[in-house]
């Protein structure tokens, strides 16, 4: 089965914040950890393969950094089956970074490629909504442990 090469997530949103704070919360851990998952192995680097685990749900994904252009890109493959993801930094201003995050690779077809668009779509655009927040209010929304709590799970049986 080939990759499906048209089909990309993007999602977008204006941090007002240096282009240097928004791309370090996605490189080191201490920070990403306030916004997106609960724990890692170590700070993104090339050719270096992370753990990232979300503690809440007994969830954890190989991530393999693919490529890092300081204050400008990340790229990275994680998830089963593996797709890629770009994150890309760009300065608007000194005090603003508009970050656009890309998903694509995906091997699935029909109706379960249209589930997994609508999931990544909704988690990166959950994942931008906490780092704007943590990053201009230094709030901790818990948005992406909130999403599926486990009291719902127990609702939906």
């Amino acid at each position: 089965m080939t990759a499906n090469k048209t089909s990309t997530v993007e999602t977008q949103m204006l941090i007002r914040k240096p282009v240097g704070l928004v791309f370090q919360a996605f490189i080191d851990p201490e920070i990403t950890t306030n916004f997106w998952f609960t724990k890692s192995s170590g700070i993104l680097e090339p050719a270096k393969t992370i753990i990232w685990n979300w503690e809440m749900y007994g969830v954890s994904t190989n991530v393999l950094v693919k490529e890092i252009i300081q204050n400008k890109k990340i790229v990275t493959e994680w998830g089963n089956p593996a797709t890629k993801v770009d994150y890309e930094f760009i300065p608007l201003t000194k005090d603003s970074t508009y970050v656009i995050i890309k998903n694509y690779g995906f091997k699935e077809k029909g109706d379960k490629l249209i589930q997994i668009i609508k999931d990544s779509t909704g988690g990166f655009t959950t994942v931008l909504d906490g780092l704007k927040a943590y990053l201009e209010h230094n709030i901790k929304l818990n948005l992406v442990g909130d999403k599926f709590p486990k009291e719902i799970s127990q609702h939906r049986k």
